[in-house]
Parts: C-alpha cells; sequence; structure tokens
C-alpha cells in the first residue's frame, strides 16, 4: 500500500492537531516493530495473522468494509484503550481522523474560531467520550463522531454569539470585511488597516498581527512563537484590536 512520505512538519502544518495525531499514529504503524491488530478484524479471508494499524485504519475507511468489521475494530481498540491506555488510546483517536476531517470540511464557512481551535475540541471531546463508552455499544464510532461535531458546533455557535455580541455588525470585524461598506469604500482590507493605523486606532504590531493572520492565513501559533507569547495571549491581543478597529469602522459607518 503506497504511503506518502512525510518530512519535518512545516510549522503552521505542525500546530494542528490532527496533523500531530496523525503523524503520532503514523510513527507507531511504521516502527521498525510497528503497532498491530488482527487482519481478521478487517478481512474475511486474511493472508497474514496481522497488519499495521495505518493498514487497518485505510481499510476501516474504505467503502467496501463491511460495517460489521468496522465496529469489530472500533470494539477491539477501545478495549485496548481501556485496558492498556497509550499507545491504544491515540489508536483509537487517530482512527476517527479521516471521519473528523470530513466533518470540520462540512463546517460552514468562514469560521469564527482557527481551525486548529476546532480541530482541538473535537479531540478533546473523544477523550472524555472514550474513557467511559462501553464496548458494547452498538454503535461506538458514531457515538464518538457525533460527540465530536456536537462539540465542535457548540464552541462555533459560542463564537459567533460572542462576535455579535461585542460588535454591532459582526461583518466589521477584519476576518470578515470582503462586501461590507467599509471595505468598498476603501478599497482592499490592507488599506482598511493603513488608515487605522494612521488614525491610531491600532498599532503598526497589532496591524501586523490581524493582517498576517486574517487575510494572509499565517496560523497564529507561528506568530505566537514568533513574538514570545503563548498562543492565549496572542488571541487575546487580536480579539482587542480587532474591537477597536470594528467600533471605529461602525462609527465610520454611521456617521454616513
Amino acid at each position: 500500500m503506497h504511503h506518502r512520505h512525510r518530512s519535518t512538519p512545516h510549522p503552521q502544518a505542525a500546530s494542528s492537531p490532527l496533523e500531530v495525531l496523525d503523524d503520532a499514529f503514523l510513527a507507531l504503524a511504521r516502527a521498525p516493530h510497528p503497532l498491530t491488530l488482527p487482519a481478521q478484524l478487517v478481512c474475511t479471508q486474511p493472508s497474514v495473522d496481522d497488519l499495521p494499524v495505518d493498514q487497518v485504519r485505510a481499510r476501516l475507511v474504505h467503502p467496501s468494509t463491511p460495517p460489521g468489521k468496522r465496529l469489530e475494530v472500533w470494539r477491539e481498540v477501545i478495549r485496548r484503550s481501556h485496558t492498556l491506555g497509550d499507545p491504544w488510546t491515540t489508536v483509537a483517536l487517530a482512527m476517527a481522523v479521516p471521519a473528523l476531517r470530513r466533518q470540520l470540511a462540512r463546517l460552514p464557512r468562514p469560521l469564527p474560531i482557527e481551525r486548529a481551535e476546532a480541530e482541538q475540541e473535537a479531540l478533546a471531546a473523544l477523550v472524555t467520550l472514550l474513557q467511559t463508552l462501553p464496548v458494547d455499544h452498538p454503535e461506538l464510532d458514531w457515538a464518538l463522531l457525533r460527540a465530536a461535531d456536537r462539540a465542535v458546533h457548540r464552541v462555533v455557535y459560542a463564537a459567533r454569539r460572542r462576535i455579535a455580541h461585542e460588535t454591532p455588525d459582526a461583518g466589521l470585524r477584519v476576518g470578515r470585511l470582503h462586501g461590507t461598506r467599509s471595505a468598498d469604500r476603501s478599497g482592499s482590507e490592507h488599506e482598511v488597516l493603513v488608515r487605522a493605523v494612521r488614525a491610531r486606532v491600532v498599532d503598526i504590531g497589532e496591524a501586523q498581527l490581524i493582517a498576517r493572520s486574517r487575510l494572509h492565513g499565517v496560523h497564529m501559533r507561528q506568530l505566537a512563537a514568533e513574538r514570545g507569547l503563548s498562543l492565549a495571549q496572542l488571541y487575546r491581543h487580536r480579539g482587542a484590536a480587532e474591537q477597536r478597529l470594528a467600533e471605529h469602522l461602525q462609527a465610520q459607518d454611521d456617521g454616513v
């Protein structure tokens, strides 16, 4: 089975919790003595006794694998997670990664939170439920994925409520400037930031932070490392700057 080569992760890629989990999972599967599961869990007529866990996952998500076989895999990895702990807890979580990625891809855009935050919420929900989920549950995989989906939607909904509460017109936040009256009047989001600096609404560092994270897609974890701040500190710093900018833009629109 062909596997794509993974080099040392780019700082932005390494900040993805799903990527970090997947790298740990693949390391277990491709070690000199790989972590394996019985081939009979996913094969009706196995030609080998055991398969590395990454090959089991590949078969698990393949459409040709019967639902009964999928349930057998989930029961076995969760049983091992309950009785043996790590690395089987890592395997149990990683088995859900392909489905989690599909779930996150279906979320409405733009997201009011960083993708890494959404991934972390999903994994946190899995970890919590995994500890108590009975092995004989009739729908192990669906129970886990539903918990992850609910957790992500809760945090997205809360973020949207918070933005709407903080800003009369949430569309005026820098991450949502496309299509607003202020963006049309200024010609570009960058010009909005330049004018805000000139008006001393935000300073140059704050404008650069907003532009690089919101407009150029640089991940906040990378920016936090560059500035010697924690991720939480940088989110608060950006949020305060965006709030001042949003109020400034709202005042401009109200004066038109």
